[in-house]
């Protein structure tokens, strides 16, 4: 699986932190880091915190392809 943030609508609200340390961390304050490949025992990890994102700024899988810019 694959996955983007989309660092222009992400706020911040670390979410996909918590529910996915593995893939995603914080860096300072406000700047995210995140894993663009998915480990498969990662993936459901990866769901949930892209649907726990309060500005529905990470994108999965085919999504990748048709909605980042």
């Amino acid at each position: 699986m694959q996955t983007v943030v989309d660092l222009t609508r992400c706020q911040g609200y670390a979410q996909c932190v918590f529910l996915a340390p593995d893939v995603f961390q914080l860096h300072g304050e406000e700047g995210l880091l995140y894993a663009t490949a998915i480990p498969d025992d990662q993936v459901e990890r990866v769901r949930r915190a892209a649907a726990a994102c309060p500005v529905q700024a990470i994108l999965l899988g085919e999504e990748v392809s048709t909605g980042a810019r």
